[in-house]
């Protein structure tokens, strides 16, 4: 039987009463990572490699796939942190950290970052949170505020952005 937003009586059961802490409770409606739309692959000379998988509903060709780099870097929580870098033009006027919104991953925002870049005539870096796509641990509050801290702290010491 499904209930609200696909929830099952079961689920709404457990959510609201496994176990009654009213954090975990907001971290189980406020977090809901959907089913991975990439992997991050690591080549044979070290490089690491994004791909789509169809879930990503990617809408461009291999010419744009080329203008993405992905990589992990590690949280101050110890969470592997899933970073893609999207530059889409040759003298771009600047860089845009995007925290990107709840039920979605960065395989599926890809192609708005790359017509955004477009656009904008920037370049787009965002990050995965724990428990996205290619992100280890859960997504919890605390994860977010190591996650966003880890990916800055990427796009400075990796691309020299200040």
């Amino acid at each position: 039987m499904s209930g609200m937003n696909g929830f099952s009586l079961a689920d709404i059961c457990c959510l609201l009463c496994c176990p009654p802490i009213p954090s975990r409770i907001a971290a189980k409606l406020a977090f809901v990572p959907p089913e991975p739309s990439y992997t991050i692959v690591t080549k044979e000379d070290g490089t690491q490699e994004l791909v789509l998988t169809e879930r990503a509903e990617w809408q461009f060709n291999d010419r744009e796939l080329s203008f993405i780099d992905c990589f992990t870097t590690r949280s101050s929580r110890g969470n592997k942190v899933a970073c893609m870098m999207v530059r889409p033009v040759k003298n771009p006027l600047f860089t845009i950290l995007f925290s990107h919104g709840n039920a979605v991953d960065l395989g599926q925002m890809s192609s708005f970052y790359v017509g955004l870049g477009t656009r904008l005539n920037c370049n787009i870096f965002s990050y995965d949170y724990s428990g996205y796509g290619a992100s280890s641990g859960r997504p919890s509050e605390r994860n977010i505020y190591a996650d966003i801290e880890a990916a800055w702290n990427a796009l400075r010491t990796r691309y020299g952005v200040r």
